[in-house]
Formats: structure tokens, sequence, C-alpha cells
């Protein structure tokens, strides 16, 4: 079975869903999700800009709104629950977590500990962090030891 540790800041949609359950053909899927809340990811001056480069005024305002901390964590669990729901819908198996903190560190741990064969970083567009190489694919491409594979999740 093919181990991927997939990384995500939403719910996935049922397009992010086909998307990675059907990248590896037919071979039998195994996912270790892990969510990270957005508001926990970047600052939110980094967060409006990246709206703003992609043309979505309306979200770089709303912006302060995102649930940040402690107001973060139960809309996070609520998204990992759905996300394991329907990634096992789709005949994979798949377990998760919410992190808190260090994104990177407890990718690397799950990676070691599992014997992953691969990380997937599934985000919205990050224009900031990706121009300076500081978002989660690049980063980890450094510490993971195993192939990362950057992936824009889709909106519904």
């Amino acid at each position: 079975m093919f181990t991927s540790v997939l990384m995500i800041e939403r719910p996935l949609t049922a397009t992010d869903v086909e998307f990675v359950t059907t990248l590896h053909g037919d071979e039998p899927v195994s996912f270790i999700v892990l969510m990270q809340p957005r508001g926990d990811q970047a600052d939110l001056l980094l967060r409006a800009i990246d709206d703003v480069a992609m043309g979505e005024l309306k979200e770089a305002v709303r912006e302060g709104e995102e649930p940040e901390g402690a107001e973060a964590r139960q809309p996070a669990e609520l998204g990992l629950v759905h996300s394991l729901n329907a990634l096992r819908a789709a005949g994979a198996e798949a377990v998760g977590q919410v992190v808190e903190s260090h994104p990177i560190d407890k990718m690397k741990t799950v990676v070691d500990e599992s014997g992953a064969d691969e990380v997937i970083v599934l985000t919205a567009p990050h224009y900031v962090e990706e121009f300076f190489h500081r978002d989660w694919a690049s980063r980890a491409r450094h510490k993971v030891g195993v192939p990362v594979l950057k992936l824009f999740a889709h909106s519904e």
C-alpha cells in the first residue's frame, strides 16, 4: 500500500479527494492527514496579500474574521473529520490529526514514524511565502526525506 502524508489547511472538496486518491492509479492508498488551521499558518498581512494577488478583494477584507488560536481548533477538527470521511468514502484508508504548531516538524515525525512514501501539500496559493520559499512544500523538501508534491486546493 502506498502511504501519503497529506498536509491541508481547509477541508477537502470532492475534487480534491478525487485528485489525491487517483494520483497513483489503481494502487491502494493510505493517507495520514495533517490539518493545520489556516488562521494559524500565516499572519494576517500575508494572507491578505495572497487574496489581493488572486484578485479576491472581498476575501482580503475578511481575513481579520479568520479564526485564530483556540477559536480555530473546532473548525479544524470538523474539517479534518469531513476530509477523513471523504477519503474513506473514495476507498482510501485515512487517519489524521490537527497540527497546532510546527507543521514541518510534525510532518517529518509522521513521515519517519509511518514510513510514508511521499508528502502531498494541498493548499491555496500563498504567493508571498512561495516567492521566498517559505511555504510548507518548499520547507518540507529540505526536511522530510521523501518526495514532496505541491498541489493547489479547489474551492466549492
